[in-house]
């Protein structure tokens, strides 16, 4: 995929987004969040361990002195928000694709499967020199010109402006006040406490819940297998993509391997409670698995999980 053009790239994910997945993914905007609409419907009984309490309609709880929840329909246009991690940390890979390619194509499934009459996307890109605001815009045009841009974005850049996941989530908090769908593609490895291994909560958790008190959030995460585990291939000299600190690693130790992925393991285990504590929605994708075949596994996941709520 690295030796083809930008514009080949682009068609090829156009392509794989509409021949793959268009028609597997049938259903009101996407089927990727298995939230509510945003327009009021009406209110219904509260039920204990499957609503938010954040939903509660205290009006109709103090009237009936029944517990109730307030019901939304889907607005009919849809305007969709992609906060995307374009840091330094995005430009590596080991298998098939970098971690910045995958994320280049969720944000191209999200948009080529949002396209239509009335629909908008637009989107924060976050990078070592601030963050690049691109307006909520319909068809096809602009979603080519998002996804060029990104493809298209240098690699190994010096941080002169660096802004936090916290920072870009509270920024787009702020610049999107009626409510939509957000997509947060990144590594989510900004923002955690110094080992990174918790108990600690990072710090892009609390802007998270603020952006999911308002939107439907999809988290998408995008990760390599060498971030889990260690190969035996002796001396290993390891670069920190955001600082260009170096360290040399003896991979020959069963002990260290063993001991880097049961870190790995427990680092994972806290971004992933930290994004659900958000109460976003978890999408996990790897540079060396099918990422549409995930999306797919993923939208499934999401309607069955629908289908048992009553």
């Amino acid at each position: 995929m690295t030796l083809l053009t930008a514009e080949q790239r682009l068609r090829r994910l156009e392509l794989t987004v509409t021949r793959r997945l268009d028609g597997l993914l049938h259903g009101s905007y996407l089927g990727l969040v298995p939230g509510l609409g945003s327009e009021p419907a009406g209110s219904r009984e509260y039920r204990p361990g499957e609503d938010e309490v954040r939903r509660m309609d205290w009006s109709v709880t103090a009237r009936t002195t029944v517990p109730h929840v307030r019901t939304v329909d889907a607005d009919r246009e849809l305007t969709t928000w992609a906060l995307v991690d374009g840091t330094a940390s995005m430009d590596f890979g080991t298998a098939e694709y970098e971690k910045r390619e995958l994320a280049v194509a969720a944000v191209a499934a999200v948009g080529f499967l949002s396209a239509g009459t009335g629909n908008r996307l637009g989107a924060h890109v976050v990078s070592g020199t601030g963050v690049r605001r691109y307006p909520a815009r319909g068809g096809r045009t602009p979603l080519l010109g998002l996804l060029s841009t990104l493809l298209a974005a240098p690699r190994g850049v010096p941080a002169t402006d660096a802004v936090s996941l916290a920072t870009a989530l509270d920024g787009l908090h702020r610049a999107v006040p009626r409510r939509g769908l957000v997509v947060v593609v990144s590594d989510f490895l900004d923002g955690l406490d110094d080992d990174g291994l918790g108990p600690g909560a990072p710090a892009w958790e609390q802007p998270l819940r603020r952006l999911a008190a308002r939107h439907q959030v999809l988290a998408v995460r995008v990760i390599d297998p060498r971030e889990q585990e260690l190969p035996d291939v002796g001396m290993l000299t390891i670069v920190d993509p955001e600082t260009g600190t170096l360290r040399e690693v003896a991979t020959a130790s069963r002990k260290l391997r063993e001991r880097y992925a049961a870190a790995a393991a427990q680092q994972q285990a806290s971004i992933t409670g930290a994004i659900r504590r958000a109460g976003a929605t978890h999408l996990l994708l790897r540079t060396d698995r099918d990422w549409v075949a995930d999306i797919v596994r993923h939208v499934h996941a999401q309607r069955f999980f629908r289908r048992r709520k009553p």
